[in-house]
C-alpha cells in the first residue's frame, strides 16, 4: 500500500525537475504582470511555468499499473486522464477558453462512467442507502445486452465534471492545492481501507496512496517561492482523480465534501457571488478566499498550511464520525464559513 505512495512521490519528485527546464526552454511561462491585467485575480509573484499534470500523471499511472492489473474500469480511468492531461497541457501552453475546457470535462466524464463506473447509490446520512439504479435503459447491441443506468451515470458525469472545474479554484497560492490533495486522498486510501475486505476496496486503496504520493512529490516545487505550478493540467487532473475516488470507494461523495469542505464552500460561494452580481460563473474574479486572506494580509505560507491543516482536521474527524454525525458537523462548517466570508467582505 505504502509502496505506491513511494514510488509515486519519488517518481514526481525526480522528473518535475525535467517538466521546468522544458517549459522554461520553450518559454511556456505565465507572466503574473499579464495574468492581471487579463483577468484580475493573479497571485503569483514571478514568472514561472505551469504543467505539472506531466510530471503526476507519469507519477500516479507507473505506480499503480505495477500493482493493478489492467481492466475495463482502470483502463477508462487512464483514458479519461490521459485526455484531462491532453487538455490540461494545452491550455497551460496557450489559455483556451472556460468554455472549450467546460466541455472537454464532460468528455473525460463520459470517458469514465463509459468504462462502467457510476454512482449507483447515496448514502442516507439518516440511515440507509439512496438507490439509483431503479432507471435503467436497457438495448442490444452486437447481439449482447447492455444498460444505461441514468441517474446513476448523470449523476456520475456532473460529479466528475464539478470537481474537475471547483478543486483547482483553490490553488492560488504556493502549496496550497497540492497539500490538500494530497491529505484528501491519504484520508479517502484509509477509509478504504477499514473495508479491506471487501476486494473491491484494494484499488482505492492503491488509487488513492498514488495520487497522495503525486501532489507531496510535487508540493517541494510548488510551496513558497514557488518553481512551478500546477496548471490546469495539475489542477484538472486533481479535481479529476478526487471525483473518481470518492466514487469507487462506494459513492461517499460527502466524504469527498467533507475533506475538501472549504475549497467546495468557496467554490459555491463564488459562484453565488458572480450570479449575483450578473457576471459568467466562469469569468476570473479576485474573490476566492485565498484572494481575501492576501487582502487580509496572510502571507503565501500560512494560507497555504491553514488549508492544509483543515483538511488534516477534517481527515481525522471523518475516521470516527458516522454518516450522520458528518453531515452535521459539515453543516455547522457551512455556517461559519458562510459567516467568516461575509466578514472578510465586508472588510475589503
Amino acid at each position: 500500500m505504502f509502496g505506491t505512495l513511494i514510488i509515486s512521490f519519488l517518481i514526481v519528485f525526480f522528473t518535475t525537475p525535467l517538466v521546468i527546464r522544458l517549459f522554461h526552454h520553450f518559454n511556456w511561462v505565465e507572466d503574473p504582470v499579464k495574468k492581471q491585467q487579463k483577468s484580475g485575480n493573479a497571485t503569483a509573484v514571478s514568472p514561472v511555468p505551469r504543467g505539472a499534470g506531466l510530471s503526476i500523471f507519469l507519477g500516479i499511472f507507473i505506480s499503480i499499473f505495477i500493482f493493478l492489473p489492467l481492466d475495463k474500469h482502470l483502463l477508462g480511468i487512464f483514458l479519461a486522464a490521459l485526455f484531462t492531461l491532453v487538455i490540461g497541457l494545452w491550455d497551460d501552453i496557450t489559455d483556451i477558453s472556460p468554455i472549450l475546457r467546460l466541455f472537454t470535462n464532460l468528455i473525460s466524464a463520459l470517458i469514465v462512467v463509459a468504462s462502467g463506473i457510476g454512482i449507483a447509490f447515496l448514502s442516507n446520512p439518516f440511515g440507509g442507502v439512496i438507490d439509483l439504479s431503479f432507471l435503467r435503459y436497457t438495448f442490444d447491441l452486437f447481439g449482447s445486452t447492455h444498460s444505461i443506468w441514468i441517474l446513476s451515470d448523470l449523476l456520475a458525469i456532473l460529479w466528475i465534471t464539478w470537481c474537475l472545474n471547483i478543486v483547482g479554484w483553490s490553488s492560488g497560492v504556493d502549496g496550497q492545492l497540492p497539500g490538500f490533495v494530497a491529505i484528501s486522498a491519504f484520508f479517502i486510501s484509509l477509509l478504504a481501507l477499514k473495508f479491506s475486505g471487501d476486494i473491491t476496496q484494494w484499488p482505492v486503496v492503491i488509487l488513492g496512496m498514488a495520487v497522495s504520493g503525486a501532489y507531496l512529490g510535487f508540493l517541494p516545487y510548488n510551496f513558497f517561492p514557488q518553481k512551478i505550478m500546477p496548471g490546469y493540467s495539475g489542477k484538472s487532473l486533481a479535481g479529476f482523480f478526487l471525483a473518481v475516488l470518492s466514487i469507487l470507494s462506494g459513492a461517499k461523495l460527502a466524504t469527498l465534501f467533507f475533506l475538501i469542505g472549504i475549497p467546495m464552500l468557496d467554490a459555491v460561494v463564488v459562484i453565488i457571488s458572480r450570479l449575483l452580481t450578473k457576471k459568467s460563473p466562469f469569468s476570473p474574479t479576485a474573490t476566492h478566499l485565498h484572494h481575501l486572506l492576501l487582502a487580509h494580509g496572510w502571507g503565501r505560507r500560512r494560507i497555504a498550511i491553514f488549508y492544509w491543516s483543515l483538511t488534516l482536521i477534517m481527515g481525522l474527524i471523518s475516521l470516527s464520525l458516522n454518516s450522520q454525525q458528518k453531515f452535521y458537523f459539515f453543516l455547522g462548517l457551512v455556517f461559519i464559513f458562510t459567516a467568516l466570508t461575509l466578514k472578510y467582505f465586508k472588510r475589503i
